[in-house]
């Protein structure tokens, strides 16, 4: 079989590229690795290309087909080993930056596409610097992201010190501030290719991401256009206009912005598969296989995909289970409470524990979108209050 370079490890994908016939051979963060009877080589940094393309190189690899990457810490290198092993897909490393670097793509939009404003936290930067720049409220992060993590949303000198504590190396541009966007959040999955958009849909997030870091559950539902005409207008035309304007190559895409009266506030794109059950309840809801869509790009060939023109019969949504506080619910629990589409919650109480605190893993669906987000609110305080 040939063989796909994948820089991180998902499982789901793993799987669709065993469908496609193909032997994936991992780079994946020290100390993780790869489930057993898979190629895979560890790196300290995976956001050091010249230490993923030993990695690379010294599995020696002859039969590569195409290179991926399952989240966007991996977007730089895996466009820098494509150019440096000839193979298709993305291989522009400067243009990767901006859908990396969150001031370098802010600073990148067009003037009329409204964000909030974002600047480096360079060595020695006052709080009221920023505070005079952004606003009382700013938020603290990592400039390439990292999911939430070392995240904070910041109102005072004191929580300005705590949010720094995370940053020993401080390099000036490793840190961004920017002004707090206090508002709703959906995000937009999609696929761009040959400068324009081929298909996208819209979710909602429950809580923030960042909520969710802080022990909260993260859980979303897709969207039916028919509630929502405006919003989905505005989605579309934003996504177009930041991709067109960041000069993205074909990608698969996520974009997130944040629901104001006056219309959306870009919050930030990045072209890489979604996270956590996006792609599953993508596929279920529209037929649309983002994963198959990805594989196609990094093997160079033309992706297939054929969504329903018409309206969804069934919405569908995820929520990442927690454990619970006294470790007592069980998936039985849930299902006599509730009726699931998919469910996967341990029995082991030694399971490991995923991004965002997710324990176990659930889907569910309904005809009607507003329904679909009270049964996810229900199973959500459900989960926090341990049944």
């Amino acid at each position: 079989m040939p063989t796909m370079i994948v820089i991180g490890y998902r499982d789901d994908l793993d799987q669709a590229l065993l469908r496609r016939g193909l032997d994936p051979c991992y780079i994946v963060p020290a100390p993780a690795s790869a489930p057993e009877g898979r190629r895979f080589k560890r790196v300290a940094d995976i956001e050091n290309a010249q230490e993923v393309l030993r990695a690379v190189l010294s599995a020696h690899v002859d039969d590569a087909a195409g290179v991926l990457t399952v989240h966007e810490m991996g977007v730089f290198c895996a466009a820098y080993v494509r150019q440096q092993l000839n193979l298709p897909g993305n291989v522009d490393s400067r243009a990767s930056l901006y859908f990396r670097d969150k001031y370098l793509q802010k600073s990148k939009l067009p003037p009329h596409i409204k964000r909030a404003q974002c600047r480096y936290v360079a060595e020695g930067t006052s709080f009221l610097e920023l505070a005079r720049d952004l606003g009382d409220v700013f938020v603290i992060k990592p400039a390439i992201g990292a999911g939430s993590l070392r995240t904070s949303i910041v109102r005072s000198y004191e929580e300005y010190a705590r949010a720094l504590e995370p940053f020993p190396g401080r390099s000036d541009v490793e840190i961004v501030a920017e002004s707090f966007v206090d508002a709703p959040e959906v995000y937009v999955d999609g696929i761009w290719k040959n400068g324009r958009l081929q298909w996208s849909s819209m979710s909602s997030n429950h809580i923030s991401p960042l909520s969710a870091v802080q022990g909260g559950i993260l859980s979303a539902h897709i969207l039916d256009r028919r509630l929502h005409p405006e919003l989905f207008r505005q989605a579309e035309e934003l996504a177009g206009q930041a991709l067109e304007s960041l000069g993205a190559p074909d990608c698969v895409f996520h974009m997130e912005a944040f629901v104001r009266e006056a219309g959306l506030t870009f919050g930030e794109c990045a072209i890489r598969l979604p996270g956590a059950l996006s792609p599953q309840v993508n596929q279920l809801t529209f037929g649309v296989d983002l994963f198959d869509v990805e594989i196609s790009l990094a093997l160079g060939e033309e992706p297939t995909f054929a969504p329903d023109s018409h309206a969804p019969d069934r919405f569908y949504g995820y929520i990442l289970l927690r454990r619970s506080s006294d470790g007592t619910l069980t998936q039985q629990d849930f299902e006599r409470n509730f009726a699931f589409d998919e469910i996967k919650y341990p029995v082991s109480p030694d399971a490991s524990i995923g991004p965002y605190g997710r324990y176990g893993q659930a889907i569910v669906s309904d005809p009607d979108e507003l329904k679909l987000q009270k049964t996810i609110d229900e199973i959500v305080r459900f989960n926090e209050v341990g049944g």
